[in-house]
């Protein structure tokens, strides 16, 4: 009876309640005997599910443990040799026994093998004798029975800590894979702004080079940089928002929290940086062409400045000398006469060169205005000048008052001689500015100025005959002069007493004239071909941007109605945009070209253009902000693809989400307002107050940019449809693992996990610190809330 007793309390303790899958399962002896072909050396022990058995309540399956070797009777004995057990442990921890090695003929021996492995490595008392099993005709049915369902405790609870292990190594992959995300982000972000931060300064040297040759190189620089730097790293950047956005559609459909990148590397540090680099480059490129204009104004002010001076500096040599000569010392009142009659001469000479004077003044205070390099020299030679001119004046009113007061000892003078003085001294002057005026360098930007310039040279044609006649009254004073000589003998000096000018002085200068003329006529002309050249690249460049602006705004309303579409599926959104994507790509060909007639233009220094309102740089900027958009546009589709086949979302809810958005978007441009969000949320029956409405925002809006997203948009609607695994199931996974302490070990982290997920939660976790804790515990579960919630992970 105290056996029996003691039966029951094992079938109702240690085997009644083994279930597998579910299904309660009984042992017991007897049963119809199952194993499967193939086991090792005939023996292949296992629990086996048959139909109910006499004695045993409904509903409830028997397991029998087959206690015969292969091929034998289902009654017979079958435990004797020892092999069964030995097989019942291989089957399943396979490492413990080397089961070919086993001998049927060692019954004894495998017996205790059997005993002893299970003792040792599988914690399962030794509750059988061998040599009383083998030597006994028929083993005790239930001391085996009792025996074997220890095998199957302690089985059962290493599937257990296997599917346990497999959840934290699901869990940690995904964890891995966003975490090299996160690291690829933030390190082209670096890069991104690392080369804005070299770039600034280098844009922002506003420090003028001193020769025109110098400032062009700067201006090839700038050029080089827009074409062949710039470029790559716009293209650097789209795909950082890229990959950013991809990043937070995974987390988001992991269950992870947002991913919050360094200080100063958001999305939106790099947009303003980038708008900051765009602004120095404006004004980068504004003061080139500034600085190319001045010095082109500088250059030609200097080679204007230096040729009046050069014609000033010729006409004063020796007039020192001669203004301080005291020859009318020893004249005769005929030479006195005639000294100060050429003294008025040279009086009336001297005020003409005033304006000179003062336009070489003039000249020099304007290149000192315009910062001109070599400042010192111009004004060191035009002091000269002034100082000069100064002296000449005091010598010049001395002299004067030297001859008037011998003035009374001469009474008569050749009139003519003073007539020829008089009228030749301007006329001469007239030449003089004349012949500066045919070799003065000019500047123009357009046909209206050259033609200003023409028209100016024409009228000064028109004065040609009046001036040949005064040329030839004053040769006939001359040939008057002649005639009275030879008709009364009169014996006259080397020359004119009156003016160093001769009539051959006159002639030549005429003649000077006359062949200027035509010179400046062929320069003129040239001039305006060369101006008609840059009308010709004006109207082209005008005739590329004024279609290729309008394509651009096209092209960016197709996109944003393409997002917008809801007739479609988003694989024929994804497809619309790739085709859209694929034109930009074969339109590139035209902004080259663009490109191209620009370079034209700009080394033709042709700074403005009246046939567009389109330049070059707006151009570009449309032409990075359709890159962008397309490129922004495709990724989101796909987050939305991976959105809806990772939730489950049908083409229809799909459609119904975006007529929603589309509906509340007031302002049309593929993001909600709070207030429009507020307003969507309360026509679908959402009983909002302040603070649910700022709770839901926060999960929208993670970043706090005060608008929705179409995305985020959809994530809040199928917030609740996605499968995802929680911090407390990873909890409950690393407790299997640690057999239901409060910690885990370095061993059983090694031992139940793959290396590189062990040495990942090795490197990660903390230590243990509970009143329990043993030497190398670590804390499962901050490590667990860690990867669910803000952290370094």
């Amino acid at each position: 009876m105290t056996l029996g007793m003691i039966w029951t309390i094992i079938l109702r303790f240690a085997i009644q309640d083994i279930s597998v899958e579910g299904v309660q399962v009984a042992l017991c002896m007897g049963c119809t005997r199952v194993s499967e072909p193939g086991a090792a050396r005939g023996y292949k022990p296992m629990w086996v599910m048959v139909g109910g058995r006499k004695g045993l309540e409904p509903g409830v399956v028997c397991a029998h443990v087959c206690m015969c070797t292969w091929g034998s009777r289902v009654s017979s004995p079958s435990w004797k040799d020892g092999l069964a057990l030995c097989a019942l442990i291989h089957r399943h921890r396979p490492d413990l026994i080397d089961y070919a090695k086993l001998r049927k003929d060692d019954p004894i021996g495998n017996l205790n093998t059997a005993f002893e492995v299970a003792e040792k490595y599988l914690d399962i008392p030794k509750m059988l004798d061998a040599e009383d099993i083998v030597n006994t005709p028929k083993p005790d049915e239930k001391a085996i029975m009792t025996y074997v369902s220890c095998f199957y405790h302690a089985f059962a609870g290493a599937e257990q800590a296997e599917t346990a292990a497999n959840r934290i190594c699901k869990v940690l992959a995904v964890n891995q894979e966003n975490e090299k995300l996160m690291e690829e982000y933030e390190k082209l972000a670096s890069e991104l702004l690392e080369w804005i931060r070299r770039t600034i300064p280098w844009l922002e040297n506003r420090v003028a080079e001193k020769s025109m040759s110098a400032m062009r190189r700067k201006l090839e620089d700038f050029r080089d940089y827009r074409r062949v730097h710039k470029p790559p790293r716009v293209q650097e950047k789209c795909q950082l928002e890229i990959n950013f956005n991809t990043l937070q559609t995974k987390l988001r459909l992991s269950n992870r929290p947002a991913f919050m990148p360094s200080e100063g590397k958001m999305v939106s540090d790099i947009a303003n940086a980038w708008k900051g680099l765009e602004q120095v480059e404006k004004g980068y490129e504004e003061w080139l062409l500034t600085e190319i204009r001045r010095l082109e104004r500088l250059d030609h002010l200097a080679e204007k400045f230096k040729q009046k001076a050069t014609l000033h500096e010729t006409w004063t040599r020796g007039k020192e000398e001669a203004l301080t000569l005291r020859d009318y010392e020893a004249a005769s009142l005929y030479e006195v006469r005639a000294l100060l009659r050429r003294h008025e001469a040279f009086e009336s000479d001297l005020a003409a060169h005033q304006d000179r004077v003062e336009q070489i003044a003039a000249i020099a205070q304007e290149l000192n205005e315009l910062d001109y390099h070599d400042a010192a020299s111009v004004n060191s030679r035009c002091q000269a000048i002034c100082d000069q001119w100064d002296t000449l004046g005091t010598l010049t009113q001395k002299r004067r008052d030297a001859l008037e007061r011998v003035e009374k000892l001469l009474e008569t003078i050749d009139q003519l001689y003073l007539e020829f003085a008089k009228r030749a001294a301007p006329f001469n002057n007239w030449l003089d500015g004349a012949s500066e005026d045919l070799q003065d360098m000019f500047i123009v930007h357009s046909i209206e100025e050259i033609q200003t310039l023409i028209t100016a040279h024409e009228q000064f044609k028109a004065t040609l005959p009046e001036a040949d006649k005064e040329r030839a009254a004053i040769a006939g004073i001359q040939a008057e002069v002649q005639k009275i000589a030879q008709t009364y003998g009169i014996k006259l000096s080397a020359g004119n007493p009156y003016s160093a000018l001769s009539h051959l002085d006159i002639a030549s200068k005429w003649d000077t004239v006359k062949q200027l003329v035509p010179h400046r006529d062929q320069t003129l002309q040239e001039e305006l071909a060369r101006q008609q050249a840059n009308e010709r690249l004006r109207r082209q460049f005008a005739a590329q941007a004024n279609i290729i602006g309008p394509w651009i705004q096209t092209k960016m309303e197709e996109i944003g109605h393409v997002s917008a579409d809801i007739s479609g599926s988003l694989e024929d959104q994804m497809n619309h945009l790739k085709q859209h994507e694929q034109n930009i790509i074969n339109y590139k060909t035209n902004i080259d070209k663009l490109e191209g007639d620009h370079q034209l233009i700009q080394e033709a220094l042709v700074f403005d253009n009246k046939h567009t309102s389109y330049t070059m740089e707006h151009i570009r900027v449309g032409w990075e902000q359709l890159l962008t958009t397309i490129a922004r546009t495709i990724n989101e589709v796909e987050n939305q693809i991976l959105t809806r086949d990772a939730k489950g979302i049908s083409q229809e809810q799909m459609n119904e989400f975006r007529a929603s958005f589309n509906h509340f978007d007031r302002k049309r441009n593929g993001m909600m307002d709070p207030d429009d969000f507020r307003a969507c949320l309360i026509s679908m029956g959402y009983d909002l107050g302040e603070v649910e409405f700022a709770r839901i925002m926060t999960l929208v809006d993670p970043n706090n940019t005060g608008v929705v997203t179409f995305q985020a948009f959809i994530d809040f609607m199928t917030r609740e449809t996605a499968e995802t695994d929680t911090a407390e199931q990873v909890m409950a996974s690393f407790k299997i693992l640690a057999s239901d302490k409060n910690y885990i070990t370095v061993e059983e982290l090694r031992r139940e996990l793959p290396p590189e997920q062990a040495e990942y939660c090795i490197t990660r976790m903390t230590k243990y610190v509970g009143a329990d804790s043993v030497s190398g515990a670590l804390d499962y579960v901050s490590f667990s809330n860690a990867l669910y919630g803000e952290s370094d992970l």
